[in-house]
């Protein structure tokens, strides 16, 4: 048995063979919830690999993926409605560079959400109808093209945000 310490991308887990203790049982808890949902838990409580496997879990692009990720395990043999469903972004607070000045952070964050923006509107131009403009300076313009092409489908974002707070406090 190989354990995946330090490991939290979902997909490489399960397709290596690596030890996973299965909660996807409680995926339909989750998604009763309601529609934001926060985890604070200690570090290295595995908060990155749960985003990681919700990405998996939603995300439209890897409805083919979905018997060799999720078959085995609990939410496998009983999905939900909502499973594939979603346009999935991740953003990683933990990869945006946190010493300078002020203005120094504020455009590494900005080139943290436009380098994710980009990389979504790569994953997905297929289903996009019309494509997304990135806002070098303006991140959350570039953000607003995206929930603009988004309302034109049929699906919602599903967005993830890891070490929400890791920048933060690194200031």
């Amino acid at each position: 048995m190989k354990f995946p310490y330090g490991l939290s991308d979902f997909g490489k887990l399960i397709q290596n063979g690596y030890w996973y203790q299965d909660r996807t049982d409680r995926l339909p808890l989750l998604e009763a919830t309601g529609d934001q949902l926060l985890f604070l838990r200690p570090r290295r409580f595995g908060k990155s690999l749960l985003l990681s496997m919700l990405e998996h879990y939603y995300d439209l692009n890897r409805a083919e993926q979905f018997e060799g990720l999720f078959g085995a395990l609990s939410i496998g043999r009983a999905p939900t409605p909502l499973r594939n469903h979603y346009f999935v972004m991740k953003w990683d607070f933990s990869l945006v560079q946190a010493q300078g000045e002020v203005k120094d952070i504020e455009t590494a964050l900005h080139q943290h959400l436009n380098d994710c923006i980009a990389d979504f509107a790569r994953r997905y131009r297929e289903r996009l109808p019309t494509p997304i403009r990135l806002h070098a300076d303006n991140a959350l313009s570039s953000l607003r093209s995206v929930l603009s092409a988004v309302s034109e489908t049929p699906h919602k974002l599903y967005l993830l945000i890891d070490e929400y707070d890791n920048f933060a406090n690194e200031v």
